[in-house]
């Protein structure tokens, strides 16, 4: 996972940079870390390893997708009690001074900071999905810091207000789920839009801006719902609309474009899968069926068309 992003490991507990610093660490080492505190916040997020860490004199065995966020004075270490698998972490730091710039920029930078702060709950968990998209956020940021592209650095503040954002709307959400009624709102306003824009776009970035709320719950709501990814449901209806311009007699790429699919060859794949046999071969069963019970007018396409 993009070595050449990784730090090598340093016991340093302080800050260099007035702002923020983060590493990509991979290990076991742990150098003997121990019991210590910072003067600014740690977001520290467990990728991989058999660790545990301490905080406040309790330990928590950690496991893949879990973010730990220490707020500054709070004593921590965290132990490798094995080997493997190999210990990989982020470690993100950032100073008092710049999260009160965020503050007057909007408490809601703050939330999560706050929280912890109150409740002394330092351990937030993410699912797969949710935890690969924090994943993508934090090595855009990297990335841009080992960049040397023109806006360098007003390209990293976009990505650390934007990493901070989204750590405080994802655990805002999950601690406020909406209630049924609004979730079956929601469901059936997702399914009308999905049905009535099948040729265009449908991502769940896309939905989530539509309904302004995460993909993460959008996602969590259609498989609640229907046992199917988003991505399955859009797949199907988008299926069903070609097979019935197919059968209304429109030329197959044609049905393939104008409901959605950019790629051929993913729409073949998908249709044959789905029905068990060819597009072509679905048409020229269904035209003999329905030529049994009687006339009916067939319109010839040239091969190009099929």
């Amino acid at each position: 996972m993009k070595k050449d992003l990784q730090t090598v490991f340093s016991p340093r507990q302080y800050m260099l940079s007035k702002d923020f610093e983060i590493y990509y660490y991979s290990g076991s080492h742990s150098y003997n870390v121990k019991s210590h505190s910072h003067e600014h916040y740690e977001f520290y997020f467990f990728l991989e390893g058999n660790v545990s860490i301490q905080i406040q004199g309790t330990e928590h065995l950690l496991k893949s997708g879990d973010m730990i966020l220490i707020p500054p004075g709070v004593p921590h270490f965290a132990t490798v009690l094995g080997p493997e698998p190999s210990y990989r972490r982020f470690v993100f730091w950032i100073s008092q001074e710049y999260c009160s710039g965020l503050l007057q920029l909007s408490p809601v930078y703050m939330y999560l900071m706050q929280q912890v702060s109150v409740t002394k709950n330092y351990i937030f968990h993410y699912e797969l999905l949710a935890f690969k998209t924090v994943q993508a956020k934090i090595f855009q940021l990297i990335e841009e810091i080992h960049s040397e592209r023109f806006g360098k650095e007003a390209k990293i503040a976009l990505c650390v207000n934007d990493l901070i954002l989204h750590l405080n709307r994802t655990v805002y959400e999950s601690q406020h789920p909406k209630t049924p009624h609004e979730e079956w709102n929601l469901y059936q306003n997702l399914l009308q839009f999905v049905e009535g824009h099948l040729e265009e776009e449908l991502s769940l970035d896309r939905l989530a801006k539509e309904f302004y709320v995460s993909k993460y719950h959008i996602a969590h709501v259609f498989k609640e719902n229907l046992g199917l990814s988003v991505h399955q449901f859009i797949t199907k209806k988008r299926l069903i609309l070609c097979r019935d311009a197919i059968l209304g007699h429109t030329a197959i790429q044609e049905a393939c474009s104008m409901c959605g699919f950019r790629d051929y060859s993913s729409f073949f794949r998908a249709f044959k899968k789905e029905f068990g046999m060819s597009p072509k071969e679905y048409r020229e069963i269904f035209m003999r069926e329905d030529l049994k019970d009687g006339p009916m007018e067939i319109t010839l396409h040239h091969p190009d068309q099929i």
